[in-house]
């Protein structure tokens, strides 16, 4: 059994009280390491290390700071095929899905922000003849770091590298449902070179450690990624202490599909929208609304498409729907299909675990399941489920289908299929969420900014919004003589 190790201080240390967690497997139900259960002891230690690292790492040139991040990138590419073995074994993600998806993102953001340090620039604002301003942005300190289990070393990175390219040192905590690959990346910053305590990991729970960084009086800043209940409580502790707070939390993302869209290319797609990585995914479509002339024909062709899913051992690259990430949540997705059938649903497919056999018997699996008949405004409908698990509900009119999509509290992604250009700008415009995708899903470039709207989130990440979390403006005022 491997013991996964915290990274403070540029070195890889276990916990203080040398306590430990079970860390399962998810395709065989089995532990197969161990995590350091770390307090706010090991929150502080790591505190101290970044404060240690900050004046020096602040100050260090752009073009150094890149070269590290470009370095760890390169780094990450090396070890694509450790890096996806590992995520897929921690998660239960089909390992095709984390060597295609999740590990070249990883390196990409450590890239891209390696890169985009050195074309962020600041403005001057000339009053004339009188006096000309211009706006520092300056690193605000230690940055905190939490992320989730869905995506672990994609959405690890996607704040990290960030927070170190602005001139931020970091105290990070990965979910302690995932960590392996965040403990692999320790080691790729030990051989990066990476200055001792620029970043820190700390794994354990999130109501010690989680807790301890945002609840720590000298780390000023949190960007956290995870439930909208849990972004609930960080608020109310790091509000009333005036720390910055970047969340990007839960979703109940609407698909809309009117008749005229490209039919074959709509239904590919809407496949891998509704149950990739399990639908464990925020941005997964899980409310489907499909324009009623095509209703029966969608209906028909998606559940035929959706039954030809094999759901299996991850490291088959035959298998399209893995495991659930852990037994409780599987629990909790299959609690919703009954609150389905409850509420008047009609389950067209899927709807129960699967068992297999031999050594994954115990692991935790789902069929990808399809439910209709539902109202819109029932809790099936308007409550979180992330999980392999779509509702299919026809509609007449375009005010109709807005008005369903935006029924829900959440407002993190969309996803609108037509052919018609007007109707997609005006759909685009009234969506209510902070992502519209148009005849396409999960289609990203950096540089745009990510997050929602609603109880989807505070503030955005990507692009340079992520260094203007990162840093504080100073406006400089210069009289002219």
């Amino acid at each position: 059994m491997e013991y996964i190790k915290n990274y403070i201080n540029g070195q890889l240390i276990e916990p203080l009280d040398k306590k430990y967690l079970d860390n399962f497997n998810p395709a065989t139900g089995k532990v197969y390491s161990y995590i350091p259960d770390s307090d706010e002891n090991d929150v502080d230690k790591a505190y101290q290390a970044a404060k240690a690292a900050f004046p020096a790492w602040s100050s260090l040139s752009k073009n150094k700071r890149s070269d590290y991040l470009i370095r760890i990138a390169q780094l990450i590419e090396q070890n694509l095929d450790r890096l996806a073995l590992a995520e897929s074994i921690d998660n239960g993600k089909p390992l095709k899905l984390a060597k295609t998806v999740d590990i070249p993102r990883a390196a990409a953001n450590f890239h891209f922000y390696g890169t985009g340090i050195l074309h962020y620039a600041a403005p001057t604002h000339s009053m004339e003849d009188t006096a000309i301003n211009y706006t520092l942005r300056q690193a605000v300190g230690v940055a905190g770091c939490i992320s989730p289990w869905n995506l672990p070393l994609y959405l690890f990175s996607w704040k990290i590298a960030p927070a170190l390219a602005a001139g931020c040192t970091v105290v990070a905590k990965p979910s302690e449902v995932t960590p392996m690959t965040a403990f692999l990346l320790s080691e790729i910053c030990i051989e990066a070179g990476l200055p001792a305590g620029v970043l820190n990991i700390v794994h354990g729970l999130g109501g010690k450690v989680g807790n301890a960084i945002v609840s720590h009086r000298d780390i000023p800043l949190i960007s956290f990624t995870g439930g909208t209940v849990t972004g609930k409580q960080i608020a109310s502790i790091a509000a009333p202490m005036f720390k910055k707070l970047s969340l990007e939390l839960g979703g109940k993302n609407p698909n809309i599909i009117f008749a005229d869209c490209d039919y074959d290319k709509m239904l590919a797609t809407t496949i891998h929208s509704s149950f990739s990585n399990q639908g464990q995914i925020c941005l997964c479509g899980s409310r489907i609304f499909i324009e009623r002339p095509l209703y029966e024909k969608f209906k028909k062709d998606f559940i035929e498409k959706t039954k030809q899913l094999k759901v299996g051992n991850p490291l088959d690259d035959a298998t399209k729907v893995g495991a659930i990430v852990s037994k409780p949540h599987q629990e909790k997705i299959l609690s919703y299909v009954e609150l389905a059938k409850q509420e008047g649903g009609k389950v067209l497919c899927g709807g129960e675990a699967v068992k297999l056999d031999g050594d994954f018997k115990e692991g935790y699996y789902i069929a990808p399941t399809i439910i209709e008949g539902l109202a819109y405004n029932c809790r099936t409908n308007q409550e979180e489920i992330f999980g392999p698990v779509v509702t299919i509900t026809p509609f007449d009119t375009e005010e109709e289908a807005l008005m369903m999509a935006n029924s829900t509290m959440y407002g993190l992604a969309s996803v609108v299929w037509t052919e018609h250009l007007t109707r997609a700008h005006r759909m685009a415009n009234q969506i209510h969420a902070g992502i519209v995708w148009i005849n396409c899903w999960l289609l990203r470039d950096l540089r745009t900014p990510f997050g929602g709207v609603k109880a989807s989130g505070v503030g955005r990440e990507g692009g340079f919004e992520a260094f203007d979390f990162f840093t504080e403006p100073k406006n400089v005022c210069i009289k002219l003589s």
